[in-house]
């Protein structure tokens, strides 16, 4: 398999629009808005364009990865800039052949060489620990409500960059999705059928779960 990783390009953007809403189609809810967030994000000022990476095998787009900046308050009132990463998205016929380990890895290899301090992620730890991930609790990183989801995980990129404070963990607004907008964009796409699925469970419990 010849997989080659690189920028996404605006010729790509629909197709890795098509991608994402492939990938996260009734996973985590009936239906999914992620490819929504994908096409709003290239436009928010918290878009981090040089970890945005494309994987191709044959020349086809097959899989993307998205950062946005995000940040961190301590309880002195300190900032520390962080970055997220997602949508993460792998064509469903793609998925378990490690093309998503291989470009979460690069990301973070670039991510590192950039300089930047940390990333924090939503995510479920089984698919994430194997990157370095952690608890945010083991860095005292709580949402701005001061609770430890499950699913709120950190890797540091700068060793002990994290250390001697408590922190709340805040997002990049663009992942406030405008309903009305986002129902819009999604009619330009193919009608998919909505349906329950078991992961849709999972994630309800994960995102339910407190340290």
């Amino acid at each position: 398999m010849n997989l080659i990783i690189r920028n996404e390009k605006s010729s790509d953007y629909r197709v890795v629009e098509e991608i994402t809403r492939k990938a996260f189609w009734n996973l985590h809810v009936p239906g999914c808005d992620e490819h929504f967030l994908a096409h709003r994000l290239r436009t928010h000022q918290d878009f981090i364009s040089d970890l945005d990476f494309v994987a191709l095998i044959d020349n086809q787009v097959i899989a993307n990865i998205m950062f946005s900046a995000s940040y961190l308050i301590g309880d002195k009132g300190y900032k520390l800039d962080t970055i997220t990463f997602g949508p993460v998205s792998v064509l469903p016929e793609f998925q378990r052949q490690g093309i998503g380990t291989k470009l979460i890895s690069h990301s973070i290899e670039r991510a590192a060489n950039l300089g930047y301090n940390a990333i924090i992620i939503w995510g479920n730890p089984c698919e994430y620990c194997k990157f370095g991930f952690k608890a945010s609790k083991a860095y005292r990183i709580s949402t701005p409500e001061k609770k430890y989801p499950c699913c709120l995980l950190v890797k540091e990129l700068k060793s002990n960059i994290l250390s001697n404070n408590n922190w709340r963990f805040f997002e990049s607004k663009a992942f406030e999705i405008d309903k009305k907008k986002f129902e819009a964009f999604d009619n330009t796409f193919e009608a998919q059928k909505k349906e329950f699925r078991y992961s849709q469970e999972e994630f309800a419990i994960l995102s339910n779960a407190y340290l």
